[in-house]
């Protein structure tokens, strides 16, 4: 298999990473392709020098989340601000409104935490061990126990005031 190949293979099997950080870190629809193609044209120039050291996985989201926080980073320089549009979710037969409200209510809070807390929490939400999240992020395992207890219990005031 070829190096475009595998690239391919490798960016359809793990695009749930992809899409993820685009909808956390994006307020609208057009923001969030053009983050989706940056972090994949960031993960081409990278992919030859992916060792296999670490999962596939791990390796994506350190480069999306990096790609992620140098354009908010460059667009706060802007001072341009985009309204929020409504997360537009796929309907099926048995879609659980309240449920989605519930989702939709959590995901507005996360967007209000800082960069790093948005992505330790992302990170979390995916299921990731403590030493994963450290790995990708660059903290300790502790300091990363720590600063999930922390905006857990930021997240649980803020939900609560609703």
């Amino acid at each position: 298999m070829g190096k475009e190949e595998e690239f391919v293979r490798v960016i359809k099997q793990n695009e749930g990473v992809i899409f993820k950080i685009t909808t956390i870190y994006t307020d609208n629809k057009t923001d969030q392709q053009d983050l989706y193609q940056d972090i994949v044209y960031q993960l081409w120039k990278a992919f030859p020098g992916f060792r296999k050291e670490s999962k596939v996985s791990t390796w994506m989201y350190r480069i999306a989340l990096n790609t992620a926080l140098t354009r908010l980073k460059k667009s706060k320089r802007g001072g341009h601000s985009v309204s929020i549009d409504r997360v537009v979710l796929q309907e099926t037969e048995c879609y659980d409104y309240e449920f989605e409200e519930r989702l939709k209510l959590v995901y507005s809070h996360i967007k209000q935490l800082n960069l790093l807390e948005k992505g330790i929490m992302l990170l979390l939400l995916e299921g990731k061990k403590y030493e994963e999240i450290a790995e990708i992020t660059g903290l300790s395992p502790s300091n990363v126990g720590t600063r999930i207890s922390r905006i857990k219990q930021k997240l649980k005031e803020q939900l609560v005031k609703n």
